[in-house]
């Protein structure tokens, strides 16, 4: 019985090949664990589509009791994941696949139809339906415990993301109240206008990507138990009335990293007044502060500390 098997490649297309020999051969091996993990994307993707899935259906098929599936940048499509939910749904409890463009919200969908177990998935936006969600909420189904979404678009203007409806994530939240739901957006300015607007249950959110003020003002409307925000960038509008609501509205925020921003001192006091002590992590770099008639850049150091009860200084540029 092989429990553990975590393939790791190198970015060469004949490193991807011999993972996939290896696989090929588990003929008697019944795994509880398989991930597939290249140090450079994406080698699996660059296989011929037919050798990589004739691979993992062997392990699909010899595999009674897997429980744990990362297949993230690999070609595996509907007809494999079929394969492995007839074989490995009363055991599969981790299935992580974000990046299969091969996968339509069918294939998914079967998964969570069939795999009452499951407690942890990860996935891209596209895969994402009210279906979905009402099949992970369905009485037969485990409370589901973490939930990542990746919402990316390559190209600007190509892609068209579509509405969840309130209803499917009211149900979801229902069925899973201590959900964690991970969301990474990797979206230009104008791919926003699906999101945020109305209640989402999402906890911990990373824009990866400039986000605008008017984005980041909907995220204090609709995100009430957001935990962890993660800004990349906004751009040179200071975002004081934004990180204003944030605090009044999102009461179990803990952690906040802001990277290319503008915020002015006061507004940042006051921010972290409001939040107080739950403030866990701050990660704010010094040159996203603009000082002000009421603090310097010297005396916001104290004031921060005071309302976190512990000693707090920006992050600092390092210089070279």
């Amino acid at each position: 019985l092989c429990k553990i098997l975590p393939e790791y490649v190198d970015s060469s297309k004949e490193s991807a090949e011999a993972a996939c020999d290896i696989l090929s051969q588990l003929v008697n091996c019944s795994l509880k664990t398989l991930g597939l993990i290249s140090t450079a994307r994406p080698s699996f993707m660059d296989l011929p589509k037919s050798h990589f899935i004739s691979a993992l259906t062997v392990v699909f098929v010899n595999s009674k009791s897997l429980s744990s599936l990362k297949i993230d940048d690999t070609p595996v499509d509907d007809p494999s994941l079929k394969v492995l939910v007839a074989n490995n749904s009363d055991t599969l409890k981790l299935l992580k696949m974000s990046s299969c463009p091969h996968v339509s919200p069918a294939g998914i969908l079967c998964v969570a139809d069939q795999c009452h177990g499951l407690r942890e998935l990860a996935l891209n936006y596209h895969l994402l339906s009210n279906e979905l969600l009402l099949a992970l909420s369905s009485e037969k189904h485990v409370r589901l415990e973490h939930l990542r979404i990746d919402v990316v678009s390559e190209n600007p203007g190509q892609t068209q993301f579509h509405t969840i409806e309130k209803s499917s994530w009211d149900a979801f939240i229902k069925h899973s109240p201590k959900v964690n739901l991970v969301m990474y957006f990797f979206l230009y300015d104008e791919e926003f206008d699906p999101f945020f607007r109305y209640e989402i249950p999402v906890t911990h959110l990373y824009f990866g990507r400039s986000v605008s003020k008017d984005v980041l003002g909907r995220v204090g409307m609709t995100c009430p138990r957001l935990v962890e925000l993660v800004v990349c960038a906004n751009g040179l509008r200071p975002l004081d009335e934004e990180l204003i609501r944030i605090a009044e509205r999102c009461k179990y925020l803990s952690a906040v990293g802001l990277g290319e921003c503008e915020v002015s001192c006061s507004a940042f006091v006051e921010f972290v007044k409001m939040c107080g002590g739950r403030l866990s992590q701050l990660s704010i770099m010094e040159e996203v502060l603009i000082p002000d008639q009421k603090y310097s850049l010297e005396q916001i150091h104290w004031e921060v500390s005071k309302h976190l009860g512990r000693v707090w200084f920006p992050d600092m540029m390092p210089t070279w």
